[in-house]
């Protein structure tokens, strides 16, 4: 461009012969690219207005110059070459100009297009706006679907079996009246405390956190206000994510990019902080049901929140100096959100099991396993709440499949659903209302459930050689251990044999180990004589010393022949000195005892304490070594060794 520029002038005006006329087309051409005005004014600023006008070619080349550098220090050129020479610095200078005037002007053209597009668009904009302010933003699909949903939303079953028999009150639990006392002195409080709740499944350890929350709104010296929430979680389902992208339980950040955001705060770039469920229970209980299963790093985070009662935020995403962030965010930030709430925690598994700084800031409450006296009143009171009747005989058979109250009304659910199809429609509606649940309706429960007795053994006024029973407990559910052993002359003198189950788990065969040590220091009887098997009926892995009492047992009657009575239970662990030992679970233990119909118990003597009254009539005996535990045997039933 700048080329053709030049060889146009030159062509037009001679510039080697008609200097002065050159000049005066480059002044024309300054004056079209920059407008008279601003050449006028340009003038003045470099001190070349008088220079422009005069006739002397010297003085208006000069005053080009200096109009076109926008230096007024340039000095006029007198010769002839020096004439050309600044003629072509000011074709090139002007060259560069007109180029970029051009290219100006080309912007400012696309600038006006996309101007032009925008307002359409926003006229387009608005023109869609004001169509849905006046119809609305349904359409006939979104409208259909509207009315699918109302429609759904008009049917209604009624309330689920479980959620019919659950308790409705305190007085509704069943046996845990000590645990509900406990729990009610520490939540219905001025100053309510953070709880565990320990105990077997089933036995109302949620119920109960349910109703004692309600009956602390009630008392006006609470701190809970009538619309206290009680948020529900389960310790199993929550998992601490290293990232914390998603954290239902404490909360999280969603950045705009990754995480999900809303369309406003991803469009603008803003970090949206997601409320947890510490969050949602502020200023009432958070419920956290096997609290033993959740995370390590979660209880631990968990713990930080119950010291502070607040949940902090943070974000890479986040600027607190942009415009476009809400103040309820800004707020989050900054302060946090608040989750100032009683924790109540239920777990099946042992205190060891939960952390020990949670545990340090909670008090503890031990729920009690349910007895089969306490089976059959909640299965009676089941079948009155859903006013069925039922024939003698089917609530104790019911219990005799389970020690939980929540399985117990599961299987009268079920038998009502089963007498309901037997009833239809063979019989008058007024049998449908009060339908009548027998034995055969359970029992067909019993079959399609694949259900077996929760205790299979029963104690026996007999007496046998070479069987004891022991007691075990597992998640504060007591189990009785079915022990025997055989006895037989070595088939070589001092290399006998002794055989116990590969399941049972190393600390069991100590046990073994620790029983023919003080057999043979009782007795005086070798057991390197005797191939010796003890077998534990069933399997299953009984890891732990408190077995130790009753593999002795077995051993001692089936060298000894001396015949053991079958109602009777014993726990403990066996030093080999002959001393019994405290063990844990004795209260579990013993219900396991009273279940099985066992007569007597004994126990070692340091856990004598722990014994509930409510055990009463099972005789518990207190022993601390195995002489009182061989003495304390009917001495008709021991025979002498042949």
């Amino acid at each position: 461009m700048q080329q053709a520029y030049v060889t146009r002038f030159r062509r037009k005006f001679g510039v080697e012969d008609e200097l002065s006329r050159y000049v005066s087309a480059l002044y024309e051409m300054l004056g079209s690219v920059l407008g008279q005005d601003k050449v006028v004014l340009r003038a003045g600023k470099v001190n070349a207005l008088k220079m422009m006008r005069s006739q002397n070619l010297p003085d208006r080349l000069c005053a080009l110059q200096r109009l076109v550098f926008e230096d007024p220090t340039l000095e006029r050129a007198t010769t002839r070459a020096q004439q050309r020479k600044a003629l072509a610095e000011v074709e090139e200078a002007m060259a560069d100009v007109i180029a970029q005037r051009h290219a100006e002007e080309s912007i400012e053209r696309r600038v006006n297009e996309k101007m032009a597009e925008r307002h359409q668009e926003y006229v387009k904009d608005l023109k869609l706006e004001a169509l849905r302010e006046s119809s609305g933003p349904e359409t006939p699909a979104s409208q259909a679907k509207l009315e699918e949903l109302q429609a759904l939303s008009q049917r209604s079953l009624a309330a689920s079996a479980l959620a019919q028999l659950r308790p409705q009150s305190l007085r509704d639990l069943v046996g845990q009246e000590a645990a509900v006392r406990a729990l009610l002195a520490k939540i219905s409080s001025p100053y309510p405390q953070h709880v565990i709740l320990y105990g077997p499944p089933g036995v109302g350890k949620t119920s109960a956190a349910r109703l004692v929350l309600e009956v602390a709104k009630s008392r006006p010296y609470t701190p809970f206000a009538k619309d206290a929430p009680f948020v529900e979680a389960s310790g199993s389902t929550m998992r601490w994510d290293p990232r914390e992208t998603v954290d239902p339980l404490l909360g999280s950040v969603h950045d705009p990019i990754y995480q999900g955001s809303r369309r406003e705060f991803a469009e603008a770039g803003v970090p949206e902080p997601k409320l947890g469920l510490v969050t949602r229970a502020h200023g009432g209980v958070l419920f956290i049901d096997e609290i033993g299963e959740m995370d390590a790093a979660l209880q631990s985070r968990l713990l930080k929140v119950l010291e502070d009662k607040r949940v902090t935020f943070e974000s890479s995403y986040y600027d607190e100096s942009a415009p476009n962030v809400p103040e309820y965010v800004k707020r989050l930030f900054r302060e946090g959100a608040p989750a100032d709430f009683i924790l109540i925690g239920a777990t099946t598994r042992e205190p060891e099991d939960i952390d020990p700084a949670i545990r340090s800031r909670c008090a503890e409450v031990f729920f009690s396993p349910l007895t089969q006296h306490q089976i059959l009143s909640i299965v009676q009171g089941a079948i009155k709440r859903l006013s069925a009747k039922a024939a003698r005989g089917v609530a104790r058979l019911i219990a005799s499949y389970t020690i939980e109250g929540r399985k117990a009304v599961q299987i009268v659910a079920d038998a009502y659903g089963q007498a309901l199809y037997r009833l239809y429609p063979h019989r008058h509606v007024e049998a449908i209302k009060n339908p009548s649940i027998t034995e055969d309706d359970v029992r067909a429960v019993v079959r399609t459930s694949r259900l077996v007795r929760h205790t299979l053994v029963k104690g026996r006024a007999t007496r046998e050689v070479g069987k004891s029973y022991g007691l075990g407990v597992l998640n504060y559910l007591g189990s009785i251990i079915e022990i025997e052993a055989v006895a037989f002359p070595a088939s070589h003198k001092g290399k006998g044999t002794t055989r116990f189950n590969d399941t049972a788990g190393s600390m069991a065969k100590d046990s073994v180990f620790n029983a023919t040590s003080v057999l043979r220091a009782l007795t005086g009887i070798d057991t390197s004589n005797y191939d010796l098997h003890i077998n534990v009926v069933g399997g299953g892995n009984i890891d732990g010393p408190s077995a130790g009492l009753a593999i002795f047992l077995a051993l001692y009657s089936a060298i000894t022949k001396t015949a053991l009575p079958q109602d009777v239970a014993v726990t403990g662990e066996l030093s080999i000195q002959g001393k019994v030992r405290a063990v844990g679970g004795i209260i579990e233990k013993l219900y396991a005892a009273r279940q099985a119909g066992m007569r007597r118990v004994l126990v070692p003597k340091e856990n004598i304490r722990e014994v509930d009254a409510v055990l009463a009539g099972l005789k518990v005996v207190p022993v601390t070594n195995v002489e009182q535990v061989l003495r304390d045997l009917p001495k008709r039933t021991r025979r002498r060794r042949r």
